[in-house]
Order: structure tokens, then C-alpha cells, then sequence
């Protein structure tokens, strides 16, 4: 007994025991490290920009004395109807996105997909990451345009008498143009989301006598939502700030937030330019908010078969 008590395996516990440990100093260091580099990298330009957009421009230089001037001129000369038509398209576009994404993200994360069929569609999903918007938008000019594909094929098989006008420079083309360039931000983050659900509570869910609706809606719709706000984010915030399909599908004629930040940039009016972005960060964080609460009140909800 006391040759065990004084054993070599015994004693190298006691070491580890007595011997201090570093990690969770460690741990705090580097949080504070990247919280600090994160708060210095982008809170603290958010806040020169939300600064400078109280500022105002006379004869094409900023003068730096604390004035509303800017922010009431964002609501005149029709800039309160761009961003109506801006949060419509944006809201329009995402809602779409997360209607057409969600089942193909279920699908594709619990559906009978063969591993090479998921590393598949998942790389293709990743493609257009690696290609440029202005390319991949130009392209819809020639399918939607007047002599395009789709006009071609209407007036062949009779449909129509002639070309139909409203395919492109319309808010359609917009809409249609978005939709393609912002599906990937929808469904990665839902299917990783979905995919991170054991398989076991939807089995569990099964036995217990719940219905496939039932699984759905207690089961693997609260635990994808994160997943689904995340989406929402990622898909919401570059159709706000989208600039390159209006500006080659909308041909001028539909005209968002993007337009006025470009044309104000042009003019060198840089408080508008401030004070419209942190409009749009503005409207982007108050989306973000609901989505928190709808996170809250929903997210806990699941689990449970009445």
C-alpha cells in the first residue's frame, strides 16, 4: 500500500496537481486581445462614420461644425421614396431567398444525398465566391434583354407578339438579378445549422408519435433558427447596399440607397455619403434586433409534442 502511495505515476500527479496552470489567463488574454483589435478594427470606424455624417459640405468641402442639415436632406429630393423602394427590394429579395433556401438547405443536410452529391452541390454553392458580381450580372442583360433568350423563345413559340418589355431595367431584372447572387448566403449558414442537428432527436421525435409537420415545427425549425438569422443577416445586408445589379439591370430607372451614396460620392459630398451608410447600418441593425427577438421568443419553443 505505501509502495503505491509513493509510486513514480503517483507522484507525477501530485506535480500536475501542484503545478499552476496558465490556460485560463491565457484564455482571458487573448479574448481581450481580440476583442480590443475587433472594437478598434470596426466599432471604432462605425462611430467616425455615424460623427461625420453630422457635418455638412459647402462649396465641395466638409465643414466641420455639428449640424442636422445632413440628416433632414436625407428625407427631401425623394430620397425618403429610395430607401421605401431599398428596404422593399432588400425585404423582397431575402424573403424569397429564405423561402426557396431553407427546404434545399433541409434537404440537402437530411435528405438521401450521397456524400458526393452533398460535396457536390455544397462546391458549387461555393463558386461564386470565387467570380465577379459585375460578370456574373452582365450576363442577364443578354438573356432578359429585348433580342435575349427568354424574348426569343416567347415570340417563337407565340406567347407573345413581340418583346416584352418589362424583363429588363425594371425592378424584376433587380429582383431577378439579386436573387441568384444571394442565394449561397442563404443556405450555407442554414444547412450548417441544420446539419449540426443530431439525428438522434428527430428519430427520438418519430417514436414519441410526432408527424413529420410536428418534427418540423418543434424539433428542427427552433434549432435551425440561429442558422436562419444568420441567413437573414448575411443575405439582408448586401441586398441594402447592393449597387451592381441596379446599376446594370435597373438601367437608371430603379434607383436605391447604392445610387445615392455613389452620386453623393461623386459630388464629394462625403457627410451624405456618412450619413446614408449609417442610415443603411441604422436599418440593418433594427432588422437584426427583430430577428433577436423572434430568436428569443421561438427559439425555446421546440422539443416538445403537444
Amino acid at each position: 500500500m505505501n509502495a503505491e502511495i509513493g509510486s513514480p505515476a503517483n507522484a507525477r500527479q501530485e506535480n500536475r496537481m501542484e503545478r499552476p496552470s496558465f490556460r485560463l489567463p491565457l484564455a482571458s488574454l487573448a479574448f481581450w486581445g481580440i476583442s480590443l483589435a475587433w472594437f478598434i478594427i470596426v466599432i471604432i470606424p462605425l462611430i467616425i462614420l455615424f460623427v461625420y455624417s453630422f457635418f455638412t459640405t459647402q462649396y465641395f468641402q466638409t465643414v466641420y461644425s455639428p449640424s442636422l442639415e445632413t440628416w433632414t436632406s436625407l428625407f427631401s429630393s425623394g430620397r425618403f421614396e429610395v430607401t421605401l423602394r431599398t428596404l422593399r427590394i432588400a425585404l423582397t429579395v431575402t424573403m424569397i431567398e429564405l423561402l426557396v433556401g431553407f427546404p434545399f438547405a433541409l434537404w440537402l443536410a437530411k435528405g438521401n444525398v450521397s456524400k458526393l452529391g452533398r460535396a457536390i452541390f455544397l462546391a458549387l454553392l461555393t463558386i461564386p465566391f470565387f467570380l465577379d458580381l459585375s460578370s456574373r450580372t452582365i450576363v442577364w442583360r443578354a438573356i432578359l434583354g429585348q433580342n435575349g433568350l427568354v424574348n426569343t423563345i416567347l415570340i417563337s413559340t407565340g406567347l407573345t407578339e413581340g418583346p416584352v418589355d418589362w424583363l429588363l431595367y425594371s425592378e424584376f431584372s433587380v429582383h431577378f438579378g439579386m436573387i441568384p447572387a444571394l442565394f449561397p448566403p442563404m443556405v450555407l449558414p442554414i444547412y450548417m445549422a441544420i446539419n449540426l442537428i443530431d439525428d438522434t432527436l428527430i428519430e427520438a421525435s418519430s417514436d414519441l408519435g410526432g408527424s413529420p409537420a410536428q418534427t418540423f415545427s418543434r424539433v428542427i425549425l427552433p434549432l435551425s433558427l440561429p442558422g436562419v438569422m444568420a441567413g437573414f443577416v448575411f443575405t439582408l445586408g448586401p441586398a441594402l447596399a447592393a449597387w451592381v445589379e441596379p446599376g446594370m439591370l435597373g438601367g437608371g430607372f430603379v434607383n436605391l440607397l447604392s445610387n445615392s451614396i455613389e452620386s453623393a460620392y461623386t459630388a464629394l459630398r462625403y457627410p451624405v455619403v456618412a450619413a446614408l451608410s449609417a442610415f443603411v447600418i441604422g436599418l440593418l441593425l433594427l432588422l437584426l434586433g427583430m430577428m433577436m427577438l423572434v430568436l428569443r421568443r421561438f427559439g425555446g419553443s421546440g422539443l416538445t409534442l403537444r
